[in-house]
């Protein structure tokens, strides 16, 4: 029953995870945002007034992400003892460093690319 629980959990708050820390470093997420504002700016051909409309969505539906996820954490606290509660840190923490280490590969992967291309 407890493992279900756990899983549950972990299910629940894993998406938020990613929604609240989108970059994994500080800096990153910012970075992509950027990024996604200026794919759409130029694929939709968005006037500055609809940029600033969608940046103002973006930004609610992140600190409503970011609420939800607050607040999942605080339910679990009230259904899970220590322990468990040590051990899905433990898990988050891993299932952080294995994000970190695939996006780092992908990164050299892309820099490795444009060297090659440059050559």
């Amino acid at each position: 029953m407890n493992k279900k629980i756990i899983a549950i959990a972990l299910a629940l708050t894993l998406p938020l995870t990613v929604a609240a820390f989108p970059g994994g470093q500080g800096g990153h997420g910012e970075g992509r945002h950027g990024q996604k504002m200026e794919r759409l700016t130029k694929e939709l051909n968005l006037t500055a007034e609809q940029r600033t409309q969608l940046e103002i969505v973006f930004k609610e539906q992140h600190e409503k992400s970011k609420a939800i996820q607050e607040e999942t954490h605080n339910r679990m606290k009230e259904v899970l003892n220590e322990d468990q509660l040590q051990k899905m840190d433990a898990m988050k923490q891993q299932r952080h460093e294995k994000w970190q280490q695939k996006h780092q590969e992908k990164r050299q992967e892309k820099k490795d690319k444009k060297t090659v291309e440059a050559q």
